[in-house]
């Protein structure tokens, strides 16, 4: 609806004004009593056509209104000059009949189509067991995933494995107990037992390395996360295949490479990073960009329109030189880099130690062992990936309706109670031959109107990637439903046809809130 009335309100005003493709916003109006939808049109309009705010509003409403949009029941003009439009009663009827026919497919867009994205996420190096980072990362990237798909979009879900540099040889250190040892914590003492007897550093890491990608990085992200990745792409693969001596002769033939202090460097600040980049230092070995570059080669060869990475708070710095590289390589489709900020455990406002078992990191399998991975997944995604995150622990333990989640995932519960109560009487009620004009409740209509924004919201998320928005509407959503059925009586025995037509509304809500529990990747139980 949304994109329906920005076309609208374009009509009118080159229709009033000669104008085309003015830059104004539709939004949600803060205050529901405001209206459904409310533009700023006359404001923007302002001093291009040099009129008062308000007398131009007035004409956009009577153009629009002289038209009567059968959408609109009412069109009225605010101060300072924003037009607000309610939706019709017969629209939002009409709504419910609509989703209750499209059923999962409601909320599916063609926004995406023909558009191939590579969404790289977690990619933690295969050197101990997941952090709550390398969890926040993965929730996040997974349910933009699913939001894309639902758009349209064709989304290959990567995790890249680093098991050829730097970090395997301090793997092995580490595993072999020796000087040089970084890692530490109880699964370095099980991979110590295993692998204690090899004496080459390498080979030691390499073998641990493979061990805790299987064993430890890949049962969690199956298992405990409930992630599914198309490619699990290996370093060694990227070199093997040449890709990071084909990236540097490409980048050496558009002379962006050059020559300082015995090192070669990449002219990155050609592309908008602050400093260029050493592609291969003075001892002839390449710099950590030039396996990036590598890669970046690789996704580029696969077609991929569009490109995403998931990185750690402590990559921040890395986004403008990766961009760069990126643009260098000629890769021309947009490329969002995502940076997951810290989590920190708290109960009780103070901060919770869970596990020794990496030493002095909370691991994801431990805080999805503690509350479950609904609870886990859901309380991660209501935060937006750039902010720092603090998770109640105590409110995450909570098994009653002051847990967001219990309160959303019980919303859907009962509604399939109900309609499991009207199956076993489907015969005397007869849930066809629905008359929808019966639904006049303001807690009805209301439930409604916020059905009527799921396909909008899942537009609006595939180009923001603001995914901390969509529990927010689960929320929402519930928050109507619950006040529907303490606020109207669904099976009104007095009234049949009122019953079909809030049953047909009430199964419209448990689609759209289905849909959004499996966007964000959380189960929608039918018993609770």
């Amino acid at each position: 609806m949304k994109k329906e009335l920005e076309k609208i309100i374009q009509k009118a005003v080159k229709d009033l004004f000669g104008l085309e493709q003015v830059g104004f916003a539709v939004e949600y109006p803060k205050d529901e009593k405001f209206g459904d939808y409310a533009t700023n049109a006359a404001l923007v309009l302002a001093k291009k056509v040099g009129k008062g705010p308000l007398e131009i509003a007035d004409q956009i409403k009577n153009q629009i209104s002289s038209i009567r949009y059968p959408e609109f029941g009412k069109i009225e003009v605010a101060a300072p000059g924003y037009v607000n439009f309610h939706l019709s009663e017969k629209f939002l009827q009409d709504k419910v009949a609509g989703i209750n026919s499209q059923g999962k497919d409601f909320g599916k867009s063609e926004i995406g189509n023909g558009i191939k994205i590579n969404n790289e996420f977690i990619s933690a190096n295969p050197t101990g067991p997941l952090h709550l980072g390398n969890g926040r990362g993965g929730f996040y990237g997974d349910a933009l995933s699913r939001i894309l798909r639902k758009a349209g979009f064709e989304v290959t879900n990567e995790f890249y494995i680093n098991d050829a540099g730097e970090q395997v040889l301090k793997l092995g250190h580490s595993v072999l107990k020796d000087a040089e040892a970084v890692y530490g914590g109880e699964y370095i003492d099980e991979l110590h037992e295993k692998y204690s007897a090899i004496k080459d550093v390498r080979e030691a890491g390499e073998k641990a390395a493979a061990d805790v990608l299987e064993n430890f990085i890949k049962k969690t992200v199956v298992e405990k996360m409930k992630i599914s990745f198309d490619v699990w792409m290996s370093e060694k693969k990227i070199l093997e295949e040449k890709y990071v001596e084909r990236a540097i002769g490409a980048l050496r033939d558009k002379s962006l490479i050059y020559g300082s202090e015995g090192a070669q460097w990449l002219r990155t600040t050609q592309f908008g990073d602050d400093k260029d980049r050493v592609l291969i230092k003075n001892d002839g070995k390449n710099a950590y960009i030039a396996g990036d570059c590598g890669y970046l080669l690789n996704k580029i060869e696969r077609g991929f329109n569009r490109l995403i990475m998931g990185l750690g708070a402590d990559h921040h710095g890395y986004v403008t030189r990766l961009k760069a590289a990126a643009l260098a390589l000629g890769f021309s489709g947009d490329f969002k880099i995502v940076v997951s900020q810290l989590v920190r455990v708290i109960k009780d406002g103070k901060e919770v130690r869970m596990s020794k078992r990496a030493g002095n990191v909370v691991l994801v399998d431990d805080l999805i062992d503690a509350v479950g991975h609904d609870v886990t997944r859901f309380f991660f995604l209501m935060y937006s990936p750039d902010t720092h995150m603090n998770f109640d622990l105590g409110l995450a333990e909570e098994k009653s309706q002051k847990n967001p989640v219990f309160y959303v995932q019980y919303a859907h519960a009962r509604i399939c109670s109900i309609l499991n109560k009207i199956q076993d009487t489907r015969h005397e009620i007869q849930i066809d031959k629905l008359d929808l004009s019966l639904l006049t409740h303001e807690k009805e209509l209301g439930m409604v109107r916020e059905l009527n924004k799921f396909p909008e919201l899942v537009e609006e998320l595939a180009g923001s990637y603001e995914v901390h928005k969509l529990p927010y509407y689960a929320i929402r959503l519930a928050d109507k439903f619950h006040s529907f059925y303490n606020g109207c009586k669904v099976i009104d025995e007095e009234n049949p046809d009122l019953t079909k037509a809030r049953i047909s509304l009430i199964t419209a809500v448990r689609i759209v809130l289905a849909e959004t529990l499996d966007l964000i990747g959380v189960d929608a139980p039918e018993k609770m």
